[in-house]
């Protein structure tokens, strides 16, 4: 089939005549050039606002044709070079045209997705723990505070209880001044969050507590772990 008619065909919705369906239903290469031309057809509708691209240089119809015409040579159907180049050239506007598209909306899903990314989280405050006097010299651990409200905390070797381990904010200045922020696990590391509107220029001792199972809310007095925090 005349390459023009089945360009035609492809970027207009006129219906293909008896004959020239027939033909394409019997033969295979106009069938997938026609396939071919009404998808990029389709997509290259959506960039009608694009401008005429440049043609390409010449050394891209060298390479195309040279990979039309095979590396070896072998015996095959005489190919018609300036008609599949006259074909590439009337293709070419509608696969740029697509190609514009796909690549605009992949610009668009990626700027997407980097504005709608949240914010890394930053570190607000740091504290190291270091074990009190009554407790084994291998306990230890560290304390990160980051800027959305969680505490970060690694202990390693803190010795064992009957009850259970407390984490809490306290005035240095002030002792009996002080926040509970909740209990550790079994595991060596835990995320509590700070209450909102906790002061931690002023609450910035950080304490880990043995605490019975006694129904008493107020600190047991046995501190295991302290450590600063600083900016």
């Amino acid at each position: 089939m005349d390459p023009d008619r089945l360009v035609l065909l492809a970027l207009s919705e006129e219906e293909t005549e008896t004959a020239e369906a027939e033909h394409l239903m019997g033969c295979a290469g106009c069938r997938h050039d026609f396939e071919a031309l009404r998808t990029v057809a389709d997509l290259g509708a959506q960039a009608e606002e694009l401008r005429d691209l440049p043609p390409p240089p010449e050394r891209i119809w060298h390479a195309i044709e040279a990979d039309i015409a095979g590396p070896a040579p072998r015996p095959a159907p005489v190919i018609d070079l300036a008609g599949r180049r006259s074909r590439l050239r009337r293709m070419l506007p509608v696969l740029a045209a697509a190609a514009a598209v796909v690549l605009a909306v992949a610009g668009t899903v990626v700027v997407d997705r980097f504005v709608s990314r949240p914010p890394a989280k930053q570190v607000a405050a740091r504290a190291t723990l270091s074990p009190l006097p009554t407790v084994p010299a291998s306990a230890g651990g560290s304390v990160t505070v980051l800027t959305d409200g969680d505490m970060r905390i690694d202990v390693r070797n803190l010795p064992l209880t009957t009850g259970f381990h407390e984490v809490w904010l306290i005035d240095p200045d002030d002792l009996t001044k002080m926040v509970a922020l909740g209990n550790l696990t079994d595991r060596a590391d835990a995320v509590l969050p700070v209450p909102p509107g906790t002061d931690l220029n002023r609450y910035r001792l950080v304490d880990i507590s043995d605490e019975p199972h006694d129904g008493d809310a107020a600190h047991s007095g046995r501190s295991l772990l302290r450590g600063t925090l600083t900016n």
